[in-house]
């Protein structure tokens, strides 16, 4: 069937302008789409006819691939259908000049175009490459690649595409003439394949010369040769690594050959092995490690004299609370401190004054004169502790602390009481009363008093005795 301009197609929906071109796998077509108002490009493959059932299978695959896809370096998918014994794909029209019609007006590109045009396919690819399982495209080439008015760059024909990977390999072979990497001869497309293919591309648009016809170092494409000193270095080494024959070895992925592409601006005179360069990161590398180490080094310094500071500090510390005498307490805790000492002082004198002996005299009616008389010096003693006790917090709370060794004495006193208490219950009065007469003079009478009071006492036995 042919297809002549101004011919209707799906019902009149889609009506041919003009032939945009012929490959193996069909007729492309130039047409208005009526429904949406714009043009589309239509490729048409005939089933009647065909040789080969292959043929069909690649033109199915063609359209279900397609329309699974959507990237804007990619023709959108818009429709499919059989008509007449033949099966039409219709998709997105791409406006620009392809590749391969420069290729035939005899021109080239620069190297920022080739750049750009590795940096667009370097997204188409990761785009295919990544779905699961990865789409191969398996033909591009010069023909196949539009170059937008724009100056960007979008990838076309999916008629050899394949999206399903035999690892054991038996894969048709498709593709084109020095464009193909070497494993696609051998039936097994990977995505590495396409990456070939794009440098392929690319050194032809460069050079303006087919791939087959460049010089070639064993089974791979002498790049610099090629090149002869048009292109830096570094677009040099990256075509080098995309155009490997060895898939194992080839670059599996372009981005990171324009992110060193980009990393050395381009410029010609960068090292051609790069060795300055790994020689200045292990030495800046080693470096980092020296300035990681003295910072190490000066943290663990600092740690240690903080230490050292809060130790000192916390011993001036001590030895400063251990000389400096209690100051007491002063304005509105000391006014409370002293009012609660004087309501204590009350309840001992009323509880040992009135209301013990009152219980006394109460009981030396029932149980006789004798125990009163043996419980009073023990309730005297008693008051007397008691007082002391209070005197003594009376002194804290003002700040005035008791004379060197008082706190030893008074303690002794009081347990001297306590066990004379406990051992002697039945002594005499006149006993009692010499002890109260030792508690008062050992523990109510200020350090200086009592020495006078010493002193004096001594003196007429001098007297008497010269």
């Amino acid at each position: 069937m042919s297809t002549e301009p101004s011919q209707a197609l799906r019902d009149g929906r889609y009506v041919v302008t003009r032939a945009l071109g012929e490959g193996a796998q069909g007729h492309t077509l130039e047409a208005v789409d009526k429904r949406l108002g714009k043009l589309v490009a239509i490729k048409r493959f005939q089933i009647r006819g065909a040789s080969s059932w292959k043929g069909v299978e690649l033109a199915e695959r063609e359209a279900r691939v397609l329309a699974s896809l959507s990237h804007p370096s990619l023709p959108a998918y818009l429709d499919h259908f059989e008509e007449d014994g033949a099966l039409f794909l219709v998709m997105e029209k791409i406006d620009g000049e392809s590749l391969g019609a420069m290729r035939r007006r005899r021109a080239v590109l620069g190297r920022d175009e080739i750049v750009r045009f590795l940096r667009d396919a370097s997204g188409v690819l990761d785009y295919l490459h990544g779905r699961a399982p990865p789409v191969i495209h398996r033909d591009i080439k010069p023909n196949n690649v539009i170059r937008r008015p724009d100056g960007s760059f979008a990838i076309v024909d999916f008629g050899a595409v394949r999206d399903r990977l035999r690892p054991e390999g038996g894969s048709t072979v498709v593709g084109t003439f020095g464009y193909m990497a070497p494993e696609q001869f051998q039936g097994r497309a990977l995505p590495a394949s396409d990456v070939y293919a794009v440098g392929a591309t690319a050194l032809c648009l460069l050079t303006g010369e087919e791939p087959e016809n460049l010089p070639h170092r064993g089974l791979a494409i002498d790049v610099a040769a090629a090149l002869g000193g048009r292109a830096d270095p570094g677009l040099v080494r990256a075509l080098s690594a995309m155009l490997e024959p060895d898939p194992e070895r080839r670059a599996a992925r372009i981005a990171p050959l324009l992110a060193e592409l980009d990393a050395g601006g381009g410029a010609a005179e960068r090292p051609r092995a790069g060795r300055p360069s790994e020689r200045d990161a292990r030495t800046a590398y080693r470096d980092a490690r020296k300035a990681e180490r003295e910072a190490r080094r000066a943290y663990r310094d600092a740690r240690k004299a903080e230490r050292r500071a809060r130790k000192e500090g916390r011993r001036a510390r001590e030895h400063d609370e251990a000389a400096a005498p209690w100051r007491g307490l002063d304005g509105l805790p000391l006014a409370g401190a002293l009012f609660g000492l004087t309501v204590a002082r009350i309840a001992v004198g009323l509880a040992l004054g009135v209301v013990v002996p009152t219980v006394l005299t109460l009981l030396s009616l029932v149980f006789g004169r004798v125990l009163r008389e043996q419980a009073a010096p023990s309730v005297r003693r008693a008051g007397r502790v008691a007082e002391l006790a209070l005197r003594r917090a009376t002194r804290a709370v003002r700040g005035r602390p008791a004379p060197d060794g008082a706190a030893q004495r008074d303690q002794g006193a009081a347990a001297r009481v306590r066990i004379e208490d406990q051992e002697a219950p039945g002594r005499s009065r006149i006993h009692d009363e010499g002890a109260d007469d030792a508690l008062d003079e050992e523990l109510d009478e200020p350090e200086a008093d009592r020495r006078t009071r010493s002193t004096a006492a001594s003196r007429p036995s001098r007297t008497g005795g010269g």
